[in-house]
């Protein structure tokens, strides 16, 4: 059986095995996406030629490290592929994300998308969301206390995400990102509005809708399993 490491590495090979010369390609954020990046980079030094677009600065400073060719997103209406990662999905491809603090900007990528596949290893696979796994929030500033008396008082144990060195964690677009322990999931669309109604919530890691395909891996090989539909297992090699 392959360690979580591995895994993400084959699963990251089989995705960037989508990517066809031409494409504008929507790059994640997070170690598994940056796992695929890498990937794309030396497919990309062998001649490979397309356009990308990063879904953070993090991802964009990789991208550029492998001359990747970049676009900025502000030019963008759609992108032809998203490879992207999730802290935690089911099978109904409902995930949660922003473990790296990419969410607003992975959520307009993938909303923008043809195609989104999110790429995971075993371990992020659940039946139920939300089991184990916080939901962030990425929050304005200006409302931070307002929003976590919102989270208190509907009896939700709240953090304000923090760097190593205890300063608060900002995200690209320099607001506050929370992690909230919602428990089991069981109607992720209700609570995707009931966040959305809350001013100063300026985006939610719940994606209920953006994604078209998961790879997962599975006991050394890539279940892909897409929306409304689950084609048998798939085993590329590994890469070297």
């Amino acid at each position: 059986m392959l360690d979580l490491e591995a895994e993400k590495a084959l699963v990251a090979a089989r995705a960037v095995n989508e990517i066809q010369a031409g494409m504008l390609v929507g790059l994640g954020t997070g170690s598994t996406s940056a796992c695929a990046i890498r990937l794309l980079g030396a497919r990309v030094a062998a001649g490979l030629q397309i356009e990308a677009t990063a879904t953070s600065l993090a991802t964009e400073r990789l991208a550029r490290a492998l001359n990747i060719n970049l676009r900025s997103f502000e030019d963008i209406s759609i992108v032809d592929l998203t490879i992207d990662g999730a802290d935690q999905i089911d099978a109904n491809l409902r995930a949660i994300k922003g473990g790296g603090g990419a969410l607003f900007r992975e959520k307009i990528v993938a909303a923008a998308s043809t195609r989104t596949i999110i790429i995971a290893d075993s371990s992020k696979l659940a039946p139920v969301l939300g089991v184990g796994q916080s939901l962030p929030l990425e929050v304005l500033p200006f409302a931070a206390a307002f929003v976590e008396r919102c989270l208190r008082e509907a009896g939700l144990a709240v953090s304000r995400r923090r760097e190593p060195k205890g300063t608060l964690a900002v995200t690209d677009q320099q607001n506050y990102l929370f992690d909230v322990d919602f428990g089991a999931i069981h109607d992720p669309l209700q609570l995707a509005t009931w966040l959305a109604s809350i001013p100063g919530v300026i985006e939610h890691g719940l994606f209920l809708s953006e994604i078209n395909e998961l790879f997962i891996a599975d006991k050394g090989q890539v279940r892909v399993i897409v929306k409304n539909g689950n084609p048998p297992l798939d085993s590329p090699r590994l890469p070297s």
